[in-house]
């Protein structure tokens, strides 16, 4: 691809050009080399105009109206003017790689309205569900001038934790009267979430919806760190009638303002660039490993010693590992 294909995509998308979003979270999402490389160009000039968007993580277990509720918080958000991006992430057959990508559908206001876009991604094999390229997303959104960014987890494994370490603020969906109540209260999603809203508190549902926010917060009380510039706050609310929504971005962004005056929020957002760039390079050393002609060689033989308790797995293990000592790396080859 030429630097005059490149500049399409980028100026597009600086441009605010739907279409040009589009094809450039495509070539993101692609795992042809020859995309990686001109994804790299384009991210790279798209950095700069970046990172000014709030970014929100929305999870909760299924049937808690995740996509009712992003919806009508993001019809609240483009009333007081913003511009929102929403990434949905969809579960992906584990034998097909097939994904529903349904999400617009639910979505009807919403994706109807020029001032919002939703991208559903398949979430392939990705730990937790989350598409791997989300964070490259992020960026070419936020450069197409999108000022929150709602990402939806399918809120299942450790998806939750996947999508807190890429967002500003983790909200977690609850129902009340059907058991969630227990399964709010774990050490681990009390950490990582900012605030915890009771979804469906309408009609006859309202008093039990303030039952379970009395749950969380005692839960709260007891289990969140004494020494903090924030404490996870519980909600009620109705994405059905829109009650509870203007407190829940009125909550986002008292997070915001908070973290932002304790110099917390770059602080944030920098730990969180480290661990992906981390991430990244573990990755690609293993893709890098696997691909040695003789660890391809010796790798299935050692696997089926391994199975059969003819040998260890740490010996197993150590016999490949060694062969990095002696590996033909293209470094090797140059010298």
């Amino acid at each position: 691809m030429s630097d005059k294909e490149a500049s399409y995509y980028i100026d597009g998308v600086l441009a605010g050009e739907r279409k040009a979003l589009s094809k450039t979270i495509t070539l993101i999402e692609s795992a042809l080399s020859r995309d990686k490389r001109i994804t790299d160009i384009i991210l790279g000039s798209l950095l700069p105009h970046a990172g000014k968007s709030i970014r929100i993580g929305i999870s909760g277990v299924p049937g808690v109206g995740k996509s009712t509720f992003i919806e009508s918080l993001g019809m609240v958000l483009l009333e007081k003017g913003h511009r929102v991006a929403i990434l949905a992430v969809d579960p992906s057959s584990a034998k097909s790689g097939g994904s529903i990508l349904g999400d617009k559908t639910r979505m009807e206001k919403l994706s109807a309205d020029a001032r919002a876009y939703i991208r559903p991604s398949p979430a392939g094999k990705t730990l937790g569900g989350v598409a791997r390229k989300t964070r490259e997303t992020i960026i070419a959104c936020e450069a197409a001038g999108y000022d929150v960014i709602m990402v939806e987890t399918v809120g299942v494994g450790q998806s939750e934790y996947s999508v807190a370490s890429m967002v500003d603020f983790f909200l977690v969906l609850m129902l009340a009267g059907g058991g969630d109540e227990l399964q709010g209260i774990k050490r681990g999603i009390l950490e990582i979430a900012d605030a915890i809203a009771i979804n469906k508190a309408d009609g006859d549902n309202v008093r039990r919806a303030e039952q379970a926010k009395q749950v969380y917060e005692n839960a709260l009380h007891i289990m969140a760190p004494a020494e903090t510039v924030w404490h996870p706050k519980v909600l009620t609310c109705s994405a059905l009638t829109m009650a509870g929504m203007v407190e829940i971005w009125d909550t986002v962004l008292g997070h915001n303002r908070q973290m932002k005056k304790h110099g917390l929020f770059e602080k944030k957002r920098k730990q969180q660039a480290k661990d992906w760039f981390l991430y990244l390079l573990d990755e690609g050393i293993k893709e890098w490993f696997y691909q040695l002609p003789k660890v391809k060689k010796m790798l299935p033989d050692i696997q089926k010693q391994v199975e059969t308790g003819h040998a260890t797995a740490m010996a197993g293990a150590r016999k490949l590992l060694d062969l990095l000592e002696t590996a033909d790396s293209p470094r090797r080859r140059r010298n």
